[in-house]
């Protein structure tokens, strides 16, 4: 058994001394318009940093909007004729869908006056 943690504590105490030499080997090179983060590669400017990031946004919100369906098709299904929970979960279902719609048109509504009605430059 003393072997085994000095194995482990040799392993974990050779993984953080190597640590720095892997951000090394992966480091990025951006473009001229882009800093390098955490997160990858991040433009500068407003227009390719609000494109870049609300793709990501609309991800999560589907994600979180697919596991609240998830969970009111559960109440639903364990309701058991108590009204309380069934309509619980009616409304988990309803304002899941409600979301997912309104992240979608507030994408649609902002590329429609951005990019046709403001005529802002980058959005088209």
């Amino acid at each position: 058994m003393k072997k085994i943690k000095s194995v482990i504590l040799a392993l974990s105490a050779l993984s953080l001394f190597s640590l720095p030499l892997a951000a090394v080997a992966f480091a990025q090179t951006c473009a001229a318009d882009e800093v390098a983060t955490d997160l990858g590669c991040v433009p500068q400017d407003p227009v390719p940093f609000v494109e870049k990031f609300y793709g990501y946004g609309l991800g999560l919100i589907g994600f979180v909007a697919l596991l609240f369906m998830i969970i009111g098709g559960y109440n639903i299904m364990m309701s058991r004729g108590n009204f309380e929970q069934l309509e619980r979960g009616k409304s988990f279902i309803y304002y899941s869908i409600a979301g997912i719609i309104m992240a979608v048109l507030g994408f649609v509504f902002i590329q429609v006056v951005t990019g046709q009605i403001l005529k802002i430059p980058g959005f088209n």
